[in-house]
């Protein structure tokens, strides 16, 4: 049984020490307890996160990748996609931006299903690493170990690690993977591309020292510009909602029936999400929320509810830990009403 009412009460305290209150109605929660929300229900709570924070000005784009300033700060997009393929989706859902690090999580599922976990395991690692998200330090420390696919370095040395016998082969299964992810053919923003190529040499001498480090075989220059062009994926709100919907569904797109990828990596997938996501407030967003989630600094940011829903918000202003502001309080918020939280449910 979801105990919702007390959980609720304990939850709010938390968050209001962020901003993060939630308006729960008392039919919602309900709803959530006996677990058959209505689409009615998952329309209110959307809508609601989104009036309340569709004006709300703080955070800011990130800027150390120049198109990325120009996004209109005032986008905000949300859409929340169930497992039976209801979509409900509310504000600038269809703009298209860069996927950004969220791209991690994708090409993590398509080294495990080609590779399995150990592969994962042995060559990146799946821990935290307590330092910041492109440290070189952390590759040093552990000699690119101990680490996970959701850091620069770990990301890098994941994307060395998809099979191909030409760098072309490898990118069409990555973005191929990405699309069916999202239930639609995919394309890389090439302004953003040619932004990001420009200005990643930090990333080529992080994966020159992973490769130095035997952690993938690949030419460290054609994996980092592979990664780069990855996290240059297009995509839109509804677009990460039904791709977060994917990893909520094991592994099945909810929209178009396709399986994506074995439902036995999908535990280890959310496991890094959960505790690797938020950059350095990974950790702060799981007390709170529960939920594996993932950030991109192009201001997406995707949420997951295994096998209730999975939700993808679009809205580039970003704190000071590099994730979406309005994000973070909108999936709080809709996850909270509709009883998102896996940690609490409980036994009868």
């Amino acid at each position: 049984m979801l105990q919702v009412n007390t959980s609720r009460r304990d939850l709010a305290r938390g968050l209001a020490a962020l901003g993060l209150t939630a308006a729960v109605s008392p039919a919602l929660a309900r709803e959530a307890a006996a677990g058959n929300l209505s689409p009615a229900a998952i329309d209110a709570a959307v809508k609601a996160a989104y009036e309340k924070y569709r004006g709300l000005n703080e955070g800011k784009n990130a800027d150390y990748i120049p198109a990325l300033a120009k996004v209109p700060s005032t986008y905000f997009g949300i859409a929340l996609v169930t497992p039976q393929g209801k979509v409900s989706a509310i504000g600038d859902t269809e703009p298209t931006f860069s996927i950004q690090s969220i791209s991690k999580v994708f090409t993590m599922a398509l080294v495990l299903q080609e590779s399995g976990e150990q592969k994962i395991v042995d060559s990146v690692g799946v821990d935290a690493t307590g330092q910041v998200f492109n440290s070189i330090v952390a590759v040093e420390q552990h000699k690119g170990k101990e680490m996970n696919p959701f850091v620069n370095p770990g990301a890098i040395a994941t994307t060395g690690n998809v099979k191909g016998s030409s760098p072309d082969e490898v990118w069409r299964k990555i973005l191929a993977i990405h699309s069916d992810f999202a239930g639609r053919p995919l394309e890389v923003n090439q302004e953003v591309y040619k932004s990001e190529s420009d200005t990643n040499q930090r990333n080529r001498a992080i994966g020159m020292l992973m490769s130095a480090y035997e952690r993938f075989s690949s030419d460290p220059a054609v994996a980092t510009d592979l990664y780069t062009r990855q996290c240059s994926i297009a995509v839109n709100a509804k677009d990460l909602g039904t791709m977060a919907a994917t990893l909520a569904n094991g592994g099945k797109n909810p929209v178009t029936g396709k399986q994506v990828i074995d439902p036995r990596h999908i535990p280890g997938v959310l496991a890094v999400m959960a505790t690797a996501g938020l950059y350095d407030d990974s950790g702060v967003w799981l007390f709170h929320t529960g939920l594996p989630a993932k950030s991109g600094v192009g201001g997406g940011l995707i949420a997951v509810s295994p096998g209730k829903f999975g939700i993808g918000t679009f809205s580039p202003p970003l704190d000071a830990a590099g994730n979406s502001v309005r994000g973070q309080r909108a999936i709080t918020d809709i996850s909270n009403a509709l009883g998102g939280n896996p940690y609490t449910e409980l036994p009868a």
